[in-house]
């Protein structure tokens, strides 16, 4: 069983007229992340015009804002091929042998989640990265035989969601490194009305900025609450997406005006009710809530810490003043002002 998937985009022309589909088709077509896409158009317009191989590039930042598209949109500017796959998909070298030595000259390699990829892997990598060669063992033990095989220049195109995690031989061997963050509600906007448009659903204004702003300010999101929302304005609406049913709808998923969802909710309180607040370790919080540390750490923290509802410390996380009022507590240092000054009375 392959353990890559090879795509070959169609070659991009002012004529060619292509499907509307949620994935852009071209660079320009993409949404957000302004100064990643003008540093990526000067990358390949410079790539096409000396007809080299764009140079190895890696994508990081939280999942759902666009890695894996921009690799897409990458191959199609470039009129090239992608082989995809994944670090935990990648158990041993020879997995990869078929691949390389069927690539042409200047296809793209995706490896998403990459920090995931096992050490073999990695020292395999590197000659063909840099030299553009493989080296492959015929047999085990102390007298096997190494051939070398030369292949194509080609382009590895890395994501991942946990740059610290990437050891710092791979990383040195990235020359294109960008990161995504997240999306403003005015951009996140453009997504839900787009996506509205492809999925042909009738939506107001207030209804899309309604979604936007609960979307955590990710795309990803933003395409998933819209599809359940449009599920419910079909069912008890007549269909149209207004910021009521927008509103009732969210209200449904237990998704709050700032995004938070169930699991947001979860955490916090924990850390709040449980922990007095915290710091507590995180392998902690993810026994009282029953999730995987590395889904907390990678999904759900990034937004939280960026949003100001929690902090990390040396110590563990803490959960901030903004949470203790979302959630209707008082904080407590204001409990420990108020007690004081009562206490003057």
């Amino acid at each position: 069983m392959s353990r890559t998937e090879i795509t070959t985009p169609e070659v991009i022309t002012d004529e060619s007229v292509v499907e509307l589909s949620l994935r852009p088709q071209r660079l320009s077509e993409f949404i957000g992340q302004r100064k990643v896409k003008e540093s990526l158009r000067i990358y390949i317009d410079a790539a096409l015009a000396r007809r080299e191989p764009l140079d190895h590039s890696l994508f990081f930042g939280p999942p759902g804002l666009g890695k894996t598209t921009l690799a897409e949109l990458i191959a199609r500017e470039l009129g090239v091929n992608i082989h995809t796959t994944s670090g935990p998909a990648l158990e041993k070298p020879g997995d990869l042998v078929g691949t390389l030595t069927n690539m042409r000259a200047g296809d793209l390699l995706f490896i998403d989640e990459i920090h995931r990829l096992r050490p073999t892997i990695e020292e395999f990598l590197y000659p063909a990265m840099e030299d553009y060669r493989i080296d492959i063992r015929l047999s085990e033990g102390p007298k096997a035989q190494t051939i070398t095989m030369p292949i194509e220049r080609f382009t590895l195109v890395g994501a991942t969601t946990r740059l610290g995690m990437l050891t710092a031989p791979m990383r040195a061997r990235f020359g294109i490194m960008e990161q995504l963050n997240y999306y403003p509600v005015d951009e996140l906007e453009q997504v839900v009305r787009r996506t509205a448009e492809v999925i042909g659903v009738e939506i107001q204004p207030a209804g899309v900025v309604e979604i936007a702003r609960r979307s955590r300010g990710t795309p990803r999101v933003a395409n998933r609450l819209l599809r359940r929302v449009r599920d419910y304005a079909q069912v008890k609406a007549d269909g149209i997406v207004t910021q009521d049913v927008a509103r009732d709808a969210l209200l449904l998923l237990e998704v709050d005006q700032f995004g938070l969802d169930d699991m947001d909710a979860r955490l916090l309180r924990s850390i709040i009710e449980k922990f007095d607040g915290g710091p507590v370790g995180v392998s902690t919080i993810a026994a009282a809530v029953g999730e995987d540390v590395g889904t907390i750490e990678e999904v759900y923290e990034p937004f939280l810490v960026q949003n100001g509802f929690l902090q990390r410390t040396p110590r563990g996380r803490v959960a901030t003043p903004h949470a203790y009022r979302h959630f209707g507590y008082t904080p407590p240092q204001e409990a420990t002002r108020e007690g004081a000054q009562a206490n003057l009375f």
